[in-house]
């Protein structure tokens, strides 16, 4: 194989050596994976041989949007990210947050959230996926991480490394396998890693809308009885829509003609911002809940939704895959810097207890609001508005309640702390 003028070994392309050996090897290129490669470069420099592999590699046309919240920003921070796509990173100034029938005449406000976790500091910017991604590929190539544009198709993990197979037919010798392929990740299954979790028989539609009238940065959550109706505020006069119903409902809705489409968008979207256009695609995610039963084995770990996928109605999806990213960094790290081996039993260990408790109970947590809201039980909304109102008026359980979301609580790994590794 050759080298691009992008940095990238191209798929069809030959030469008799094979790349590597490489102290790591992470399959694929998403948010995930590129930000501990480059994480784990400028650590610990130009002898720690990283590459990443993906055969979606440069695709960056991604329509999705993301909340980074403030932990995970100090972690782009410190990679040195976040200055290329700040421009187009939306600061959340406030998040209000209603109850109510998609019917009501009106949707009352039981709580609001305001936008700064500390003063001058927001909790969490909305960005859309795509720069994002293109800012990660160019800092990854400036870092010198091996870019393969070309899958892991399996592996074999020894006591003292791994050897994996590219779809290409080339080998690749490596001391740890990073699996950040994905929810349905083929190398957890080949790692015989189980999961247990189920289906929400929920699929959140997504779109992007203009509007007329600024939205000041205000996010707002709706609770519906099918599920949460998010509006996200992006850069401009413009929102990202996460809108939940059950997946026949959403199936059918994303299948509607243009304007039967913004009749239904606009009867949960309200009039406040003015007149809204879809500006983007519309589709179709089902909704799940799965965990990893272990987020490592044998030379291999697991990393974003590989490892955990939990439901977006806290919006932490991506944020759960930035703290695995900083956790297991710091351990790669600080191990390799004593000498140790970076896929050995020590750095994996410590990844797992430090992650997995963590991601179970964001994954509890999560699973227990969907179910508390998206239901028609006259009884339990009595009981979450009553909640909701108890949380309003006691600031600093609010203030407990938002470090908790952004990230700032517990034993955060340095980099989510802005800190150099």
């Amino acid at each position: 194989m050759k080298l691009t003028r992008l940095g990238v070994y191209s798929r069809g392309m030959t030469d008799p050596s094979k790349p590597g050996p490489f102290d790591v090897l992470i399959a694929g290129a998403g948010l995930v994976g590129l930000t501990l490669a480059i994480a784990l470069r400028q650590s610990l420099g130009a002898s720690f041989r990283v590459a990443v592999a993906d055969p979606a590699l440069d695709r960056v046309a991604d329509p999705r949007t993301s909340a980074i919240i403030a932990a995970g920003r100090h972690l782009l921070e410190a990679l040195g990210v976040w200055a290329r796509v700040a421009r187009d990173a939306q600061p959340i100034a406030d998040t209000i947050i209603t109850d109510s029938r998609l019917d009501d005449a009106m949707r009352p406000v039981f709580l609001n959230f305001d936008g700064e976790v500390e003063p001058g500091e927001p909790l969490a910017h909305m960005i859309e996926n795509a720069p994002l991604l293109a800012a990660l590929l160019e800092q990854a190539r400036a870092d010198g991480v091996v870019l393969l544009a070309t899958g892991v198709a399996s592996f074999d993990a020894q006591p003292e490394a791994v050897d994996a197979r590219l779809s290409d037919g080339t080998g690749i010798t490596t001391r740890l396998l990073v699996a950040a392929d994905g929810a349905r990740s083929p190398l957890r299954e080949r790692a015989g890693i189980a999961t247990h979790g189920w289906s929400y028989l929920q699929s959140a539609i997504v779109t992007n809308v203009a509007h007329e009238r600024d939205h000041h940065g205000r996010a707002e959550e709706h609770f519906l009885p099918a599920g949460p109706f998010a509006i996200l505020p992006l850069t401009g006069k413009r929102s990202s829509i996460v809108w939940t119903e059950n997946t026949d409902e959403a199936t059918r809705i994303v299948a509607l003609p243009d304007d039967e489409f913004h009749d239904e968008l606009e009867r949960r979207f309200g009039l406040h911002l003015g007149e809204i256009e879809t500006i983007g695609p519309r589709r179709a995610y089902p909704l799940e809940y799965f965990m990893a039963r272990s987020f490592v084995a044998q030379r291999i770990a697991l990393a974003g939704d590989s490892a955990h996928v939990i439901h977006p109605i806290a919006g932490q999806g991506l944020n759960m895959g930035l703290k695995d990213v900083a956790a297991l960094a710091e351990s790669i790290v600080d191990a390799v810097r004593l000498g140790l081996d970076p896929g050995g039993p020590v750095v994996l260990d410590r990844y797992q207890r430090w992650r997995r408790f963590d991601a179970l109970a964001m994954g509890v947590a999560t699973d227990g609001l969907n179910r508390l809201f998206s239901n028609r039980s006259d009884v339990l909304r009595v009981v979450r508005d009553v909640g909701l109102g108890v949380v309003e008026r006691l600031p600093t359980l609010k203030r407990v309640f938002a470090r908790e979301a952004a990230g700032l609580s517990g034993d955060v790994p340095k980099l989510l702390r802005g800190e150099g590794l």
